[in-house]
């Protein structure tokens, strides 16, 4: 009886046993992992929508002005004699560039006492129009010229060897 009945039990471990050794450990593993790939893929495209808003700001800075330098040398100034052309570039203290229209100039005086601005023209234009690039002697301008006035009737000898001080500014 014993062997009927373990033929029973027998015959179905063994097909079972058979059916266990079809799969291996490595096609488990392999089952599990596709197992939760596909679980994993249906829960990474579920998301919600929804809305929202924000603000920002941003800030602009500032320039430093740049430095007008006179490099045409102007010397023997005196009645009757032609003008003389005063030229330059500039010193740009920035990082970046800055438009330049143009440079303007003005006598401020002398450092002789009875000779005067008044002693001295200034002529022409210096458009320039341009961008000047960050750095020290940089960009041109040109086109402005100092003459001595020649005063008619009046003694001008306080302004013989004197040095003219030009203020320039640029726009």
């Amino acid at each position: 009886m014993l062997l009927v009945h373990g033929s029973t039990n027998f015959g179905h471990n063994r097909k079972q046993g058979a059916l266990m050794r079809r799969f291996s450990r490595k096609t488990v593993v392999i089952a599990a992992g596709i197992f939760v790939l596909i679980v994993g893929a249906g829960v990474a495209y579920a998301y919600w929508t929804n809305t929202g808003s924000g603000t920002g700001e941003a800030t602009t800075g500032t320039n430093d002005s740049v430095v007008i330098n006179q490099t045409s040398t102007v010397t023997g100034l005196a009645p009757g004699v032609p003008a003389q052309v005063l030229s330059g570039n500039f010193d740009n203290p920035n990082d970046s560039p800055v438009f330049v229209t143009e440079v303007t100039a003005t006598v401020t005086g002398t450092d002789q006492d009875g000779c005067d601005a008044t002693d001295y023209t200034i002529g022409g234009s210096a458009p320039v129009n341009a961008q000047v690039p960050a750095g020290g002697g940089v960009g041109s301008w040109s086109g402005l010229t100092i003459q001595f006035n020649n005063k008619a009737g009046a003694n001008q000898d306080a302004c013989k060897n004197a040095v003219v001080a030009i203020a320039y500014a640029a726009n």
